[in-house]
Parts: structure tokens; C-alpha cells; sequence
């Protein structure tokens, strides 16, 4: 299973798991970051930190340690 952390610019995923707990998982949930949601990558920064997506029509950027706590699945 990929995290949201191994995607690359122009992919889109599906939001499959979350993992961690308490204050780090409520805060990704916070963003709309949920179960089944795609997330389109919009830019990965050159040292991978931060990761800039799209959530439900939201802008957001996520930071690489964050982004390690998500597990996704390729869209085609």
C-alpha cells in the first residue's frame, strides 16, 4: 500500500486508511482528508515538504510527515 507521501505531481489518488491517532489524525480529518476521498496532487516541493493537493474543491498543503500517515490507491 502507497502513502500519500510516495505520490507525485499530476496524480490523483484515493484516500484508502488513516493511520496515527488522536490530535494528528482529528487534524488531517479536520481538512476533509476522510476515507474514499480522491486527492488530486497539485505539486510536490523539491525535498517532498510540503505537498500541495486538492481535497473537495480546497487547496491545501500538507506536510511530509502528515502525508506519511495516508494511505492511498492509484486512480486511473
Amino acid at each position: 500500500m502507497k502513502t500519500l507521501r510516495e505520490a507525485v505531481s499530476g496524480d490523483t489518488v484515493k484516500v484508502v486508511k488513516l493511520n496515527g491517532e488522536g490530535p494528528v489524525k482529528r487534524r488531517i480529518m479536520d481538512m476533509g482528508i476522510t476515507r474514499g476521498v480522491e486527492i488530486f496532487i497539485r505539486k510536490v516541493a523539491p525535498l517532498g515538504d510540503p505537498i500541495e493537493v486538492a481535497v473537495r474543491g480546497y487547496e491545501l498543503s500538507l506536510r511530509k510527515a502528515d502525508a506519511e500517515m495516508i494511505e492511498v490507491e492509484m486512480q486511473h
